[in-house]
């Protein structure tokens, strides 16, 4: 059963202010062989030019930050960010791994409505399904609501998309909240940048290269800091406490191990082919 903890919709829609933010309850499964969903709180702004889709904390802590006048950096790898010109499939996924890379891709969506409807609270929803990333989805849209954008990829319906999950019960976004903000909401210093340093534009087969020499050696920035700090202090690697360049054998086959259990993407035929373990 679906969990709505928090509905604030459209008692009246005014499409003047310069934002309009969406908020997506976002349930996914990094392993495809988990029993439970892990769920984020995902941003949707749509702007008068683009679009922007990231997790609720960057804005969260994009606050604080101006609140202290602090620079503070977070960023969660399992958990999509991208922006896109309005009307178009053009997006621009940014993927943080030693640095921030910025990738651009051309993602139309065929669409097949159906004649199927459901009510959700006061809101008549259609149903609509497509083949999108090696995986099949059904999604409700809202044609009342005059916009043809939706969460993560997901556009070009004829109305908001309210709801949109896969078939095989990895992924789940569900719409739960709507408000203005009186101006186009800055995402500069946390989007299109990291620590201050802005994204890189790289190709998709270029990031892949990133991601396998990553894979290859996941460890290698803690062993060098390891190395720097010359046993002198206490260093702590995945809870454990280093003592000698050894431990990180056993540690580095670990962390393969996880990121080949948690490669399951939202757009499968995007997933990582990696080594197989010896």
């Amino acid at each position: 059963m679906k969990k709505f903890y928090l509905l604030l919709l459209f008692c009246s829609v005014s499409f003047n202010a310069q934002t309009h933010r969406f908020i997506y309850e976002y349930q996914f499964k990094s392993d495809s062989l988990a029993k439970e969903f892990t769920t984020e709180n995902m941003i949707l702004d749509i702007n008068p030019d683009e679009v922007k889709f990231y997790p609720y904390f960057f804005a969260e802590n994009d606050s604080i930050n101006k609140t202290t006048n602090n620079r503070n950096s977070s960023w969660d790898d399992a958990l999509p960010v991208l922006k896109r010109n309005r009307s178009t499939n053009k997006n621009t996924s940014y993927v943080l791994l030693n640095d921030l890379f910025s990738i651009q891709s051309e993602d139309p969506i065929n669409w097949k409505l159906s004649t199927e409807t459901k009510k959700f609270v006061t809101y008549n929803l259609q149903k609509a399904t497509t083949t999108f990333g090696g995986r099949n989805w059904v999604a409700w849209f809202n044609t009342e609501i005059n916009l043809n954008e939706g969460p993560y990829k997901f556009r070009g319906l004829p109305g908001l998309i309210f709801e949109i999950a896969d078939d095989q019960n990895s992924f789940a976004f569900n719409l739960v909240k709507s408000y203005q903000l009186k101006s186009t909401y800055d995402t500069s210093e946390f989007l299109e940048s990291f620590a201050g340093q802005k994204a890189i534009p790289i190709t998709e087969k270029i990031l892949l290269k990133k991601q396998l020499e990553l894979f290859n050696d996941p460890l290698q920035d803690f062993k060098e800091d390891f190395k720097n700090s010359k046993g002198e202090g206490t260093f702590m690697v995945m809870n454990i406490k280093i003592k000698s360049l050894d431990q990180f054998k056993e540690l580095t086959t670990m962390t393969q191990e996880r990121m080949r259990k948690e490669n399951n993407p939202i757009e499968l035929d995007k997933a990582i082919q990696y080594p197989k373990s010896k």
